[in-house]
């Protein structure tokens, strides 16, 4: 397959993209499959052609054949704007060298901006840690890709190529789901604020685990939908993504107007009397910190904004408090949400897991891939 066959003339005809050109041709052998998904969006063909200043994170083709190589990556029917969404998912703006990331997350906004996949503004981002020696870009629902190769400059920025197809990041519901959030779940489904929730943008969502209902079971189990909401709300900052690398000894505003207090000890993050045991999940609309405990709106009914018992007297419970099932609207509704397969949702997110990944395999990808099995024989 030869490269300029593949890519419209748009992209050889400009000097800084004649550069990029020259970059992936050299590179054919592991970015083939990469190369005829784009000769197929010639719109982001021309938009990466006069680009300056970006890095493109390129899936190679043992990436591809991987994700595809699912049964729903077979299955996966052609939609070329969903396909346009992913590819526009590794391209950040900005130039960023593998040494320019550390062990503090940094969090850089992509060329995803098509609001039926995203409602960040300034795009969605994409996570970026370093050891020291090897760089992992996270995306959606906690997946890992690692840079296997660096610094592949061109005259507007940089490639790096990455062992694994990056996950747009879901709905808040979807990404619950599979993250087996389920008493968070229920508890949303039964107040009826999913879609309140995903439809709000910049948001940052402190989500109590499992474990952390389970505590206080005796307190939540008979709540009214009307006190019940205005827990949950509490939980929820809208206008603000806090990613864990900008949060700060600070006070944030809940949804439901009270106040959040955020206290950093060492690499801790504590929200009132919860500890973020798994931070910065990326969602459609801004970012989940799973927490260990539920915050409780009420300071007059317990220790709200100090280190303590939240809901003192509260005692817990052997069994889910919070059993509504997830409805198509609960996984579906919000930007970019596919829905899961029951494979996918037995990982969960729990308090003490080392590190802050949960299996997902390929399966979400599947769905948003679309047709680049077609594009593939082209």
């Amino acid at each position: 397959m030869q490269l300029k066959s593949c890519l419209p003339l748009a992209l050889g005809a400009i000097a800084s993209a004649q550069s990029l050109t020259d970059v992936l041709a050299n590179n054919t052998a592991e970015l083939s499959t990469l190369i005829s998904l784009l000769s197929a969006q010639p719109a982001i063909v021309s938009a990466l052609g006069s680009a300056s200043d970006i890095t493109i994170l390129a899936p190679n083709n043992a990436a591809f054949a991987a994700f595809l190589a699912t049964p729903e990556g077979t299955a996966a029917g052609g939609d070329p704007s969903t396909v346009a969404a992913l590819l526009t998912y590794h391209v950040v703006n900005g130039t960023f060298y593998a040494s320019d990331f550390s062990s503090t997350p940094a969090f850089a906004p992509t060329l995803l901006s098509n609001t039926t996949f995203t409602n960040v503004t300034g795009g969605q981002v994409v996570e970026a840690v370093s050891d020291g020696t090897n760089v992992t870009i996270l995306s959606g629902l906690l997946a890992e890709s690692k840079v296997v190769a660096a610094n592949l400059n061109f005259t507007g920025g940089t490639v790096h190529v990455i062992d694994k197809v990056l996950t747009i990041p879901q709905a808040a519901g979807a990404t619950a789901v599979t993250a087996g959030l389920t008493n968070l779940v229920g508890a949303l489904t039964r107040a009826d604020l999913v879609n309140a929730v995903q439809g709000l943008s910049d948001v940052t969502i402190f989500a109590p685990s499992n474990a952390a209902f389970d505590a206080i079971g005796s307190a939540t189990a008979n709540l009214s939908v009307a006190d019940l909401a205005g827990i949950l709300t509490y939980h929820v900052v809208n206008g603000t993504v806090g990613y864990s690398s900008a949060l700060t000894n600070t006070s944030l505003t809940a949804l439901n107007g009270g106040s959040i207090d955020i206290r950093i000890e060492g690499e801790n993050v504590f929200v009132n009397s919860a500890k973020v045991v798994t931070p910065n999940v990326l969602i459609a609309n801004g970012v989940v910190h799973v927490i260990d405990n539920v915050l409780n709106p009420n300071p007059a009914s317990g220790s709200a904004t100090s280190t303590g018992v939240a809901f003192p007297g509260a005692t817990s419970v052997s069994s889910t408090v919070f059993t509504e099932a997830p409805t198509p609207s609960t996984t579906l509704a919000g930007a970019g949400a596919t829905p899961t397969s029951s494979g996918a949702a037995s990982s969960s997110l729990s308090a003490g897991a080392a590190g802050r990944a949960f299996p997902t395999g390929a399966i979400e990808m599947a769905a948003l891939l679309g047709g680049a099995g077609v594009l593939m024989n082209l």
